[in-house]
């Protein structure tokens, strides 16, 4: 467990050049300052720079193991930022970092890169860190490679209009679509979910804390949140959580979580509830799905295809050690 400090990095910088800060907190207007940074990368590269979880942890102060980082320009503006979360014991500690796009090509990048794998020591004493880079980037994938990462995972942004007709795919006979009910599901959810993700490096190990999280967030809609039910036992037999991202100037729908148990693999249950899930953003005046899925799940991939998706982005995970 990372206790409360605050210190300098002793990281190589100039006179002119302030040291990494690092810390395990960040008071309010810290926050503030970070989630300012991302809007202004994001807005420039047209990918946001930290993910859900980032996002997620930086509000609710969820994180336990967290380490932050923070650059700042000799006028103490926000120019870099990076979270390092411990991970999965089996899997290492991982990385989001961010520079603000009028101080890049200043090596604040390269910086904040060896910071992380200086604190990730303190995570993981065999120094393995996983560095996500939203976007895929070259400029990104080129320091990851320079400084010993490799390119090890690949999660696809695949995009839908959802003007496009969509195919006619019933539920199952014997199975029935209904909404989730916050409190009363809850649990039978998780457990399906951990069975449906089993091997996800993230997903299948969601908490009832991570689930509450995500409850308590404005966007969250029982009603977007369809459950499969066995007709006979009232049992859950899988899911799609839509999201809806809504913009300045366009609201994107997400296939935001499907899965279906092991246990009724194999009766077109999937198909089915992503349409469901498709119809029911169209329902709500939506134009256009996204959806996140690692580009090594060829049969979701192939499957989303069938359905109209196509890549949009990706995000790319770089390994050390």
């Amino acid at each position: 467990m990372i206790t409360g400090y605050r210190d300098r990095m002793s990281s190589a910088h100039t006179p002119e050049e302030p040291p990494v800060e690092r810390t395990a907190r960040l008071d309010a207007t810290e926050v503030r300052d970070v989630l300012a940074l991302a809007r202004a990368a994001g807005d420039t590269d047209g990918a946001d720079p930290l993910s859900e979880a980032v996002l997620l942890h930086l509000r609710h102060d969820a994180a336990a193991d967290v380490v932050h980082l923070m650059l700042r320009d000799p006028d103490g503006a926000l120019a870099g930022y990076g979270h390092i979360d411990a991970g999965d014991p089996s899997e290492g500690p991982w990385a989001e970092l961010v520079v603000h796009p009028l101080r890049r090509r200043h090596g604040l990048g390269r910086r904040l890169v060896t910071a992380a794998v200086a604190a990730a020591t303190r995570l993981d004493p065999a120094g393995r860190l996983r560095v996500w880079a939203h976007g895929d980037h070259p400029s990104a994938g080129a320091l990851a490679l320079h400084l010993g990462f490799a390119r090890a995972r690949v999660l696809l942004q695949l995009r839908r209009p959802l003007r496009l007709p969509l195919p006619d795919r019933p539920l199952p006979t014997g199975i029935s679509l209904r909404p989730f009910r916050p409190g009363a599901d809850d649990a039978a959810w998780l457990a399906v979910n951990s069975r449906a993700f089993a091997t996800h490096p993230e997903q299948g190990r969601w908490t009832i804390d991570d689930l509450r999280v995500r409850m308590s967030e404005p966007w969250f809609d029982p009603a977007g949140f369809l459950l499969a039910t066995d007709d006979a036992t009232g049992r859950l037999l899988g899911f799609h959580w839509t999201k809806v991202h809504a913009g300045a100037a366009e609201s994107i729908g997400e296939v935001y979580v499907l899965g279906v148990d092991p246990d009724a693999h194999g009766r077109g249950l999937g198909t089915a509830l992503t349409v469901a899930g498709l119809r029911h953003l169209h329902d709500r005046g939506l134009s256009q799905a996204m959806l996140y899925v690692d580009e090594s799940n060829t049969p979701a991939v192939a499957l989303y295809g069938r359905l109209g998706f196509a890549r949009w982005t990706a995000d790319v995970n770089y390994r050390r050690g």
